[in-house]
């Protein structure tokens, strides 16, 4: 079941969005990261641990509703594999929708888990600098 909704990809650009100042170009750099599902493995991590890190990533991916992205996995650590092979062979819009999709899926899995107060907190910890009400308001238009 996809938890990907529109709602969930709208905060996930947002999240994007402000984890590359708003610079498209740099979106599509560094394509061994996807930043913000990055950023959430060191706290979600701490919180279920790397192996239940790990499945939460593993579900989002084998959720997904972009195909190409199941061919990707979670390593041991944690981090992505398969990606830079991906990376050159689409292009920059299908690979940006591509992070937005799993970022949103994660997110979705995130409240379905842990619930919405929670994912909350973890999202100000790991973004402390955006302004607490646009992330209160796009909250808001998802729960």
């Amino acid at each position: 079941m996809s938890r990907a909704t529109p709602q969930m990809r709208n905060l996930a650009k947002r999240l994007m969005a402000y984890e590359t100042g708003g610079n498209k170009s740099s979106e599509t750099k560094n394509p061994a990261a996807f930043n913000c599902c990055e950023k959430l493995r060191p706290p979600l991590a701490t919180l279920m641990g790397d192996v239940g890190f790990r499945a939460l990533l593993s579900r989002a991916l084998a959720s997904s509703e972009v195909r190409w992205l199941r061919a990707v996995h979670v390593k041991a650590d944690g981090s992505l594999e398969g990606l830079e092979d991906l990376h050159a062979q689409l292009g920059p819009t299908e690979f940006f929708e591509a992070r937005v999709v799993l970022l949103a899926q994660l997110l979705g899995s995130l409240v379905a888990f842990i619930g919405e107060d929670l994912t909350l907190y973890v999202l100000r910890e790991v973004w402390p600098s955006i302004p607490i009400n646009d992330l209160i308001n796009d909250w808001i238009s998802i729960c």
